[in-house]
C-alpha cells in the first residue's frame, strides 16, 4: 500500500483531471478504500466507478479490487497492542485532521452494520433466536469490553420474564454460576480479539456439560466459534485504537427482538408485570413534569 501511495503522489500532477480526483480519493481516504465497495467509493468521490478502474490500470494493476486488497491487507496488519494503535491514531490525526478521522470511524461502523443485515447474517440471527427461545435458561457471559453487551441481553431478557443468569460475581466467583448448566441451557458467550481466556474456558466447560453455545465473536475461526452451535460474527475494526462494540450491541438488540417475538403473548404479560414492579418502586422520572419557576 505504501508503495502505491508513493507512486500516486509522485505521479499526481501528470494525471488527467478525472484520474486526479480518483487518486486524491485514494490518498485521502485509506480506511474507506479498504472497507467500502468500489461503487460506494465512486459515489462519495463524485466520479464514475470506471474512473477508479482506470486509475488502477494506469498504475499497472488489473483493476480497482487490487488496490482495495492492498489497503485491506495494510488495515489487517495494524498494530496489535492498544499502545501501538494509539500511536498510529495520533499520527493519522496529525496528518489528516479530526474530520477525516471521524468520517472514517463512522464509515467503518456503517460497513460493519451493513454486514449484519445480509441474508447469511440474518439466517444466523434467526437460528440463534430459535435456539434461545427453546432453551430453559440462558447464561450470559462477556468479560472486559464485552461485559456490557452480555449484560444488555441479560437485562432485556429479565424484562421478558425469561430465565437468565449473568455469569458475573465478586472475588473471582463469576464462573461458579455455571455449576448447574446443562443440556437444556444455552451459554451466550461474547469475546473478540484479544480473546479472554476465562470466556473460552467457560465455553469449553459448558460444552462438556451438554449446553449449547451461541457465540458473538469477530471471526469464523475464533476460539469461541469452534465451540458454538451458532456464531454471530461482528466486525470490530475501526481507525480508533480500541475495537468497537457497536456491531455486537446491534446483534444483541436484534436477537432480543427476535426472541421476544417468539415468546408471543408471554412477552406482553411479562413486560406488563415488569412495568408494574418498576412503577411500584417509582424507578423512573415521569415523562413530563412542570418546569421550575425561576422568577
Amino acid at each position: 500500500m505504501k508503495q502505491l501511495l508513493v507512486e500516486l503522489t509522485a505521479g499526481f500532477d501528470e494525471l488527467p483531471p478525472q484520474l486526479k480526483e480518483a487518486a486524491r480519493w485514494v490518498i485521502d481516504h485509506p480506511a474507506d478504500v479498504a472497507l467500502l465497495t468500489m461503487r460506494e467509493q465512486a459515489r462519495r468521490a463524485g466520479i464514475p466507478p470506471a474512473t477508479l478502474t482506470r486509475l488502477a490500470q494506469r498504475f499497472k494493476l488489473q483493476g480497482y479490487d487490487e488496490i482495495r486488497g492492498l489497503f485491506a491487507e495494510a488495515f489487517r496488519q495494524r498494530p496489535e497492542s492498544y499502545r501501538g494503535r494509539a500511536a498510529e491514531l495520533l499520527r493519522r490525526r496529525d496528518s489528516e485532521g479530526d474530520e477525516a478521522l471521524i468520517q472514517d470511524i463512522f464509515s467503518s461502523l456503517s460497513l460493519h452494520l451493513q454486514e449484519l443485515s445480509t441474508p447469511p447474517a440474518i439466517d444466523r440471527l434467526r437460528a440463534a433466536a430459535e435456539i434461545i427461545a427453546k432453551s430453559k435458561r440462558v447464561f450470559c457471559l462477556g468479560l472486559r469490553s464485552t461485559f456490557s453487551v452480555a449484560y444488555g441481553f441479560h437485562y432485556a431478557r429479565s424484562l421478558l420474564g425469561a430465565a437468565s443468569v449473568l455469569v458475573d460475581g465478586p472475588g473471582g466467583i463469576a464462573t461458579d454460576a455455571l455449576r448447574t448448566i446443562g443440556p437444556a441451557d444455552v451459554l451466550l458467550a461474547i469475546s473478540v480479539k484479544p480473546y479472554t481466556r476465562q470466556t473460552v474456558q467457560a465455553a469449553r466447560y459448558a460444552d462438556k456439560r451438554g449446553a449449547r453455545i451461541i457465540a458473538i465473536t469477530d471471526s469464523e475461526v475464533s476460539p469461541l466459534a469452534m465451540l458454538s452451535r451458532q456464531t454471530l460474527v461482528v466486525g470490530t475494526e475501526t481507525p480508533s485504537f480500541f475495537h468497537t462494540m457497536t456491531p455486537a450491541f446491534a446483534a444483541i438488540e436484534c436477537l432480543t427482538a427476535l426472541v421476544a417475538a417468539r415468546r408471543g403473548t408471554q412477552t406482553i404479560k411479562s413486560l406488563a408485570a415488569s412495568e408494574q414492579q418498576l412503577e411500584a418502586f417509582d424507578t423512573y422520572l415521569p415523562a413530563t413534569r412542570k418546569r421550575p419557576n425561576r422568577s
